[in-house]
């Protein structure tokens, strides 16, 4: 069963206003155009006694717009939040679930604190995030659980694995062949991996997501899709790979391997300027830090920008 409907509470209209997708009976995908910086995907599951929610988003705005959705649909409390992993588009609204258990794998809760309130400047322009407050998660697992929506078994999972960040989580619904995948796979976006791993999300996408043999996948940004999102993703990531083999053995530093790259088939994904993180990230892998391993991440973001002619990147959140 599938459903669409547009959501224009709390004025959340730039670039396109969410909508409310039903991809499976009783389960729905929130997508937000157009799934670039800090506009993330959420996702509920409704029972007969409460809702269970994965993910929230970024802004006090946004957040409140979904929350609007989940009424909309019904009018069960959300019992459950699910966070896939601590960024803050899927985190920092976790404070207006206030009747919700907040669950998520134990790095969540170091991530969210280190990273700390939201800030724009100087990497991304001005956002209006609202009075954000962190609320980390306070049921943590560090393999995985189990959650049951009614009769319906949801195995939430950390993947093994630094892939976009060190603690990823899946939500897999394995009776629905349905997967909520958080920001191991954006779709038409370009993925981010400065404080994850290369390698790691190859093989996070090879043995972990690719055997599940997930039907529907409702991606971290970007519209809900199907498996071939996953080989098209690692793809990508092998791209980027051998870019920083080729710029390294060049004498290239990222920024200046990037701006000499063709994208080739993958120039046509929003925020390209994320090409020049992903190659921080990449070189470190080359020189032997381990996946999910320390970069310097603020030099990364700054590369980026210069990347962006020198213009804070863009942020419509």
């Amino acid at each position: 069963m599938t459903s669409t409907h547009d959501i224009t509470t709390h004025d959340v209209t730039t670039p396109g206003p969410p909508r409310v997708e039903e991809v499976s009976d009783g389960i729905y995908a929130y997508i937000q155009p157009d799934g670039t910086w800090w506009i993330n995907n959420a996702g509920f599951l409704v029972g007969r006694r409460g809702v269970v929610s994965v993910d929230s988003c970024s802004t006090v705005r946004r957040t409140r717009a979904y929350l609007d959705a989940i009424r909309g649909v019904s009018d069960q409390p959300v019992r459950m939040l699910i966070n896939t992993h601590h960024h803050g588009d899927h985190t920092f609204g976790n404070f207006l679930f206030d009747q919700a258990t907040i669950v998520a794998h134990e790095a969540i809760r170091e991530g969210i604190a280190t990273y700390g309130m939201p800030r724009s400047a100087p990497f991304w322009t001005d956002v209006d995030w609202g009075d954000v407050q962190l609320e980390p998660p306070f049921l943590t697992y560090t393999e995985g659980v189990t959650v049951w929506v009614d009769d319906l078994r949801c195995e939430v999972a950390h993947v093994g694995s630094a892939a976009h960040t060190t603690n990823d989580s899946i939500v897999w619904v394995p009776d629905r062949e349905l997967l909520f995948c958080g920001d191991l796979l954006f779709n038409g976006i370009t993925p981010f991996l400065v404080q994850g791993s290369i390698s790691g999300a190859i093989n996070v996408l090879s043995d972990v997501l690719a055997p599940l043999g997930a039907k529907t996948i409702v991606p971290g940004h970007g519209p809900v899709t199907g498996p071939g999102l996953i080989d098209d993703t690692i793809a990508y990531l092998r791209f980027v790979q051998q870019a920083a083999r080729d710029g390294r053995a060049a004498g290239l530093r990222p920024l200046e391997a990037a701006r000499e790259l063709d994208l080739g088939e993958f120039a046509g994904l929003k925020d390209s300027e994320r090409i020049v993180g992903n190659l921080h990230r990449a070189y470190a892998e080359e020189d032997g830090v381990a996946p999910g391993g320390p970069i310097d991440v603020p030099a990364a973001l700054q590369d980026m920008v210069a990347f962006n002619g020198g213009r804070p990147m863009t942020c419509h959140a």
